[in-house]
Order: structure tokens, then C-alpha cells, then sequence
């Protein structure tokens, strides 16, 4: 199994991150370049099983939605139909986790998967990329809100 990961610090809280993310349904909120989304099937955006159904960049995307947790701020996901890349066994997960010093959060963004020997670099490092592109996309979109002050 090959294994991309890309990790950041947010300046922004665990708790405000994860307000954006935890919505399964709302990849075009953060994700610059995917146009729409929809959660299949009547279900909620948080609802383990859900399926998003999103056109990213003029492609059709289906993603399940296998794990999440509000407590430990995390969701794991697979593609339902054909990958977009030449991989098997696909599977990823997204965590925001506190960093106490700071009020930050701490983002991480790994994807675990099978395929061809000769392209797991090549693979990896394109994921780890793409994790990149999205992750600062979320702190340009993080950098628009006004996070409350604590009392």
C-alpha cells in the first residue's frame, strides 16, 4: 500500500475548521474548482454512507463517506465508482486537530491505496499535491470568516 500525506497548521481554531469540513456536502464551499455537490439519496452531509456526488473541474466525482467523528474531528472517505487516477483500494481521511498553543488547528490529509509499483511515487506525490492545492484553499476561505472572540 502507498501512503500520501500532506499536513498545515491554520491559524483559525480546531472548532472553526471543522465547522467547514465536518459538512460533507460542502467541497464547493472550500475547494476551489469544484463547481457543485450533492449528497445522494436524501441523506445528510454527515451521515456515514452518504455518497457526494461532485463535478470538480468538468469531471464527475462520487464519493462515500466511511467513518466521521465530531469528537476527534475526522471523516475518512472512498471513491464509489472508477478512481480519477489509476489507483485500487482507495481510501482517505481528513483530521483537524487543536493545537493548544495559539488557539490553531492542525490539518492533516492522507489517502492510503494500491497500484502499479512503477507509479507510487508519481502518485503519491500528485495526492499529496492535490492535498496542498485543497488545504490552502480552505485557509484562503478560513481567512474570509471572523472567528468569534472567547469570552
Amino acid at each position: 500500500m502507498a501512503k500520501a500525506y500532506y499536513s498545515t497548521v491554520f491559524e483559525q481554531p480546531a472548532g472553526e475548521v471543522w465547522k467547514i469540513i465536518r459538512d460533507f456536502n460542502n467541497y464547493p464551499v472550500w475547494v476551489h474548482g469544484a463547481g457543485t455537490t450533492e449528497i445522494e439519496d436524501g441523506k445528510s452531509g454527515d451521515t456515514v454512507g452518504a455518497v457526494r456526488n461532485v463535478l470538480y473541474r468538468e469531471r464527475r466525482i462520487r464519493q462515500r463517506l466511511l467513518a466521521q467523528s465530531d469528537v476527534e474531528r475526522f471523516q475518512t472517505y472512498e471513491f464509489v465508482d472508477t478512481p480519477t487516477l489509476p489507483v485500487t483500494d482507495f481510501s482517505a481521511t481528513l483530521r483537524v486537530t487543536p493545537v493548544i498553543d495559539g488557539d490553531r488547528a492542525f490539518i492533516e490529509w492522507w489517502a492510503v491505496f494500491d497500484c502499479d509499483p512503477i507509479r507510487r511515487l508519481e502518485l503519491t506525490q500528485t495526492l499529496t499535491g492535490w492535498f496542498e492545492t485543497w488545504l490552502e484553499s480552505l485557509r484562503d476561505e478560513m481567512a474570509l470568516r471572523q472567528v468569534p472572540a472567547k469570552i
